[in-house]
């Protein structure tokens, strides 16, 4: 299973973190690593995104660049354990998925899935990381690429 983890673009301020949008910066970076994803051979063909807004807005664009479904799941907001996306990747295991959602999780669930802790790892705002797993479980991927805006 290839398996594209990305964090959100850069969205602006609200008084509400799940109603903060993204900023024209944020579209834009979005939708530049979107066509480098397009061109890989690591293209997904379907999208779990978080239920906030910045997340979703993320998955729209790239949707739309990509041409495939966008599924919302609820275990993908910003403190969500890791452990829920890994349940949902063993019950549900797609070969070509994409994950758009936050800090900490995007960092905490790469560290869980290729080196079976929680640590997590950094993620600039749009950057997405393409994992290589046989199967899904604690330390089972291999990184493979990297996309940055």
């Amino acid at each position: 299973m290839n398996l594209v983890i990305m964090r959100h673009g850069e969205a602006g301020w609200h008084t509400l973190d799940q109603e903060r949008a993204l900023t024209e910066r944020g579209r834009l970076a979005t939708a530049e690593v979107a066509h480098r994803l397009a061109e890989s051979v690591f293209r997904p063909s379907l999208i779990w995104c978080s239920p906030l807004v910045r997340a979703h807005q993320t998955a729209a664009i790239v949707s739309g660049i990509l041409n495939c479904p966008v599924q919302e799941k609820p275990f993908l907001t910003p403190d969500d354990d890791p452990g829920l996306s890994l349940d949902a990747l063993i019950q549900e295991p797609p070969k070509k998925l994409m994950i758009v959602s936050h800090m900490p999780l995007v960092g905490a669930l790469s560290t869980l899935l290729v080196d079976g802790h929680r640590h997590g790892i950094p993620f600039m705002t749009s950057q997405a990381v393409v994992l290589d797993m046989p199967i899904a479980g604690p330390g089972c991927a291999d990184l493979r690429e990297q996309f940055l805006p």
